[in-house]
């Protein structure tokens, strides 16, 4: 094995999902139809919102962000993923891995500081409703998804950037079906001390702290709702946050499973498996958990599409 400074020359090699030729073909079309379920699914709610009038709320305006980041984080792996399906190319440039890494951490980074500013949204529905049109006004909601597409991207850009300082062994082989930090740092024939320790300080003060606003936030929500003395109250106030806490639950849990260890800890059988959940069955479970849950977003759907109620 050699050390390779001009790794820029070179091309990486991806790892299939399976290569056994009798699963090849139905992994590829159980891939392509959970993406396209995800596409068809996320452009309806942002169809739906944009369509109608009633879903001109604060709520609205950051679950169609959410939408957006949804088609956009499987888009950056699943095309690649299915073209090695098809062609049994597995490499990918070293500028494609680099822009693959950019966008895909740009995207995750960004969900989950969105998270926080819709759990922050929810909390001053709930615990302060009488001002709720005063706090979180269209400037105010155009500002705070703003910053967390700039937090996102600026934290894309410090672990990309950090992530290709080091060497990477010949044969350059990546034990994932795209191009992630684990992987990557796993491939390295050069010290990860640095690129590591950076990681788990930026993913302990920007995670750690969306996660807290996140907390803090669904503490004093659940509080406010339990001293409700309406039954039907606290009904429709814990379905409103039901459809925002499953999200947040399954995306914390693998996100956090994936980034927040050493290197040292990192199982590519097990990656592949994680990085399936958060990167392609997530965003295709999003909109139905939204939709199916909200009353509104199906009357928008029926209303977009002109479809017959159920």
């Amino acid at each position: 094995m050699q050390k390779d400074n001009a790794t820029a020359a070179k091309d990486f090699y991806l790892t299939e999902l399976s290569a056994l030729p009798e699963v090849r073909i139905t992994l590829f079309v159980v891939i392509l139809l959970t993406y396209l379920i995800t596409l068809a699914g996320n452009g309806a709610i942002l169809t739906a919102i944009a369509t109608d009038s009633h879903l001109q709320t604060p709520m609205y305006f950051f679950i169609s962000s959410l939408s957006f980041l949804d088609v956009l984080c499987p888009t950056v792996t699943v095309p690649k993923m299915l073209q090695i399906f098809m062609s049994e190319d597995m490499t990918i440039s070293f500028v494609g891995c680099v822009l693959q890494l950019f966008f895909l951490i740009d995207a995750v980074g960004t969900e989950i500081f969105l998270l926080s500013v819709m759990a922050y949204d929810r909390y001053v529905a709930i615990c302060s409703p009488l001002h709720y049109t005063n706090i979180m006004t269209k400037r105010q909601c155009v500002q705070l998804t703003a910053g967390t597409w700039l937090t996102g991207f600026i934290n894309s850009m410090i672990h990309t950037s950090l992530t290709f300082t080091v060497s990477f062994c010949e044969p350059y082989k990546i034990q994932q079906y795209y191009c992630d930090i684990p992987p990557l740092m796993a491939a390295s024939c050069s010290s990860t001390y640095l690129p590591e320790l950076v990681l788990l300080l930026v993913a302990g003060i920007l995670g750690g702290g969306a996660f807290l606003v996140t907390l803090i936030s669904y503490v004093y929500i659940i509080s406010t709702i339990l001293r409700m003395r309406s039954a039907e109250g606290r009904r429709k106030a814990f379905s409103t946050c039901g459809s925002h806490l499953t999200v947040v639950f399954l995306f914390y849990g693998t996100t956090i499973a994936t980034y927040v260890r050493p290197t040292s800890s990192y199982s590519p059988k097990q990656d592949r498996i994680v990085s399936m959940l958060y990167g392609i069955v997530t965003p295709m479970l999003n909109p139905m958990i939204y939709s199916l849950r909200n009353k509104d977003v199906k009357r928008a759907l029926v209303k977009a599409f002109r479809l017959k109620r159920f």
